[in-house]
């Protein structure tokens, strides 16, 4: 099992590709694990050096106690990225992964080749605090039931939902192993977060998407991003809820190839 002490702590990690290309990382949604990328890496391992790891709190990295932040997640993939010996990469993620990414620009862009933002919020407004909060409660109880129950209709599109019972069965089964100390340390490093107005110090060609149908983190979090990141690529995906990588990968990937192609021809 590929682990490696970064920042103090263990970090499980992938990296799949060819050795010698651009590396690109990918940083989890706040419930997800490196095997969630599975509709990404074999398109995107065929041209890059795919970075997926668990971020603390996060599955099989560490879990140490609280109180976590972005700063200490971009902190820590800084580290992560020193221990594997890479000076810079392309940014990528999805939701909390996406926050951290925005944080590690912001805090350390001499390492940031570009970023890929998806389903992603700078701010936590009030709807948004309240339905997290529900979720930092259900993790207070440790019930695992009631998490899935609170989560699963805000991370999936209605018309997701309804065609794949199956993998929501699964997921309903992973939730009896979090371990939910650390997944409501998660939630309240989210709930801190507040950077929109650092935003417009990003500037490395950046692309940002957002699900048509996102209930959790809706477009108009995403038109903030889009406003104070005014060079940023801008795609919102017809038909996708919150879990765009999941409900449209091959939009998604697309997407995503598309724009780093673009960095290598010296676009952007």
């Amino acid at each position: 099992m590929p682990e490696i002490d970064a920042n103090g702590r263990r970090f499980y990690y992938e990296l799949d590709g060819p050795d010698d290309a651009d590396v690109l990382v990918l940083s989890n949604g706040i419930l997800m694990s490196t095997a969630s990328w599975g509709y990404q890496v074999p398109a995107f391992a065929r041209r890059y050096r795919v970075l997926r790891y668990d971020c603390r709190g996060q599955w099989q990295s560490s879990h140490p106690p609280g109180p976590y932040s972005m700063e200490l997640h971009a902190d820590d993939l800084a580290a992560l990225l020193d221990a594997l010996d890479i000076r810079s990469a392309h940014i990528g993620g999805i939701s909390y992964g996406a926050e951290i990414s925005m944080v590690f620009a912001l805090k350390y862009p001499e390492r940031v080749r570009s970023l890929a933002l998806s389903s992603a919020v700078s701010q936590v407004d009030p709807v948004l605090a309240g339905i997290v909060g529900v979720w930092l409660e259900a993790a207070r109880r440790r019930d695992p039931e009631l998490f899935f129950v609170a989560t699963y209709p805000f991370n999936f599109s209605q018309r997701w939902i309804a065609a794949n019972p199956g993998a929501l069965a699964q997921a309903r089964s992973r939730y009896a192993a979090l371990d939910f100390d650390a997944v409501a340390e998660l939630c309240r490093a989210f709930l801190k977060l507040d950077i929109t107005g650092e935003l417009h110090g990003i500037k490395v060609p950046a692309l940002l998407m957002v699900g048509e149908e996102d209930n959790l983190k809706p477009r108009a979090y995403a038109d903030i991003i889009a406003r104070e990141i005014s060079h940023a690529a801008y795609a919102i995906i017809p038909g996708a809820g919150h879990a765009v990588c999941w409900e449209r990968p091959l939009v998604f990937n697309s997407l995503v190839l598309g724009f780093l192609e673009l960095q290598g021809r010296g676009g952007g």
